[in-house]
């Protein structure tokens, strides 16, 4: 098992969201199970090379996920290494290719429950809101300037610095 603290996350707000893939409201049916019931998983493939894996966030029918971008690893970092074929800690789960990679996360995992499945996210203890930052988001050209983007700011297992 495998197992790991959020400390970063990036918000697609719904069709509003002009980055969102629910954008204008689009639905095809690669992105279906962004307009799931809340608690689900969406992954996708990102560029056609690595796995990205999201949370649905909004009533079903409308289309709002949050991007699981990095992770700060705390359980089973020997499979971690082997399926990234890294040793080195802090780039295990640092972004969300490495992070689906690290974990394992498919698209055989789309649509799943994340209530204790496969795939479970617990609620842990928040960090106070002086230590969490937001930015613009990673890696888009529409409204990349949004300040979506949820981090940890004293995290060493972030993807980007602030």
């Amino acid at each position: 098992m495998t197992a790991g603290r959020i400390v970063e996350v990036e918000a697609y707000v719904g069709p509003h969201d002009p980055a969102s893939h629910g954008a204008d409201w689009r639905r095809t049916t690669r992105m279906e199970a962004m307009y799931g019931p809340p608690g689900t998983a969406y992954v996708y493939r990102s560029y056609g090379v690595h796995w990205c894996f999201n949370v649905v966030t909004a009533r079903e029918e409308y289309p709002a996920a949050v991007l699981v971008r990095a992770l700060e690893p705390v359980r089973g970092l020997a499979a971690m290494s082997r399926r990234r074929g890294r040793d080195e800690p802090r780039l295990l789960c640092a972004g969300p290719g490495r992070l689906t990679q690290a974990l394992g996360i498919t698209a055989a995992m789309n649509e799943a429950p994340l209530d204790g499945g496969r795939i479970c996210i617990k609620q842990a203890t928040p960090p106070s809101r002086r230590k969490v930052g937001s930015g613009p988001r990673v890696g888009i050209t529409r409204a990349a300037d949004w300040p979506l983007r949820f981090f940890e700011i004293d995290s060493p297992w972030l993807s980007r610095r602030g």
